[in-house]
């Protein structure tokens, strides 16, 4: 049974736009700014998706567009201008960001409280104490897919397999909260890991963000394993008009077969994504009712 991240995520941006009313009768607009560095095409894809779903929850768009050659010092400046912006209640960067750019430095520079990415460190580090703050959007996606789904965590054994700092750290540290949607035994598999199908068969829940297509094919499941599939990768295929098609990390077609719950790609996690960004922006501007 396919995971409907489409329907799911539109149910959460139900509630958010239910939310962004209630904070504008209030007298607050929630302001979402979102800056692209340069025009790889992506990234321009993401960041219009972005800028679409704030538009149709209700958040003010701050779209900020700077060439590809624009140095570090401006970028910083630019966040800086936006950190004492009381309008703006979410910075987003584009990543990635130029090679000459240090993302590290950037992501650092925008408060914490306007980061509604949840890629700061301090976000982070109070992510892993369990203390409220934003939560990465994707591996915050992927726990409301599971909750939402009716997918029991608690006293479950999870694999993620990959472990950036986007998709798998997070994730794995929001699992092992004691907290609805989480509770779990996590191993995380990785390029160092010797066998990753002796720890795959062994998952009541699957997570695979490797970037690589069929990195878990079917023999490396058990009957009855739901699976999260993070990966978005291109393949080309010449019956597409576009001359390539979006696949995940896993083998969906064989593994559908067996898997009790499957998220499909596209369609899966990718919209989940998006929609907790909103939440996370609507969340920030209700900070602000509260100082």
């Amino acid at each position: 049974m396919n995971i409907d991240g489409k329907q799911i995520s539109a149910e959460i941006r139900s509630e958010v736009a239910a939310e962004v009313a209630k904070l504008k009768a209030a007298g607050v607009e929630p302001g979402l700014a979102v800056i692209l560095v340069g025009d790889n095409p992506a990234s321009v894809s993401y960041v219009t998706a972005k800028e679409r779903a704030c538009v149709e929850v209700g958040i003010r768009s701050f779209p900020i567009r700077m060439a590809a050659d624009t140095s570090e010092e401006v970028l910083l400046a630019e966040i800086e201008r936006l950190n004492q912006d009381s309008a703006v209640h979410g910075i987003l960067v584009q990543l990635p960001l130029p090679k000459h750019i240090d993302e590290s430095a950037v992501i650092r520079a925008i408060s914490p409280e306007k980061d509604v990415d949840g890629f700061h460190p301090i976000s982070l580090g109070k992510m892993v104490l369990g203390e409220d703050t934003f939560l990465p959007c994707t591996p915050h996606g992927i726990i409301q897919l599971l909750i939402r789904s009716g997918v029991e965590t608690s006293g479950k054994h999870v694999v993620v397999v990959g472990r950036s700092n986007i998709v798998g750290k997070p994730v794995a540290n929001l699992l092992i909260q004691k907290a609805a949607g989480a509770n779990a035994t996590v191993t995380i598999c990785h390029t160092g890991t010797k066998d990753i199908a002796s720890f795959t068969r062994q998952a009541d829940i699957l997570i695979v963000a490797a970037g690589r297509p069929n990195t878990v094919t079917a023999d490396m499941v058990k009957p009855g394993v739901v699976v999260i599939d993070v990966g978005v990768n291109r393949i080309e295929d010449a019956t597409k008009k576009n001359g390539f098609r979006l696949v995940g990390d896993v083998d969906y077609p064989a593994i559908s077969e067996i898997a009790d719950k499957i998220t499909p790609v596209p369609g899966g996690v990718g919209p989940m994504t998006i929609a907790m960004l909103m939440a996370n922006t609507a969340k920030s501007a209700a900070n602000t009712l509260k100082k």
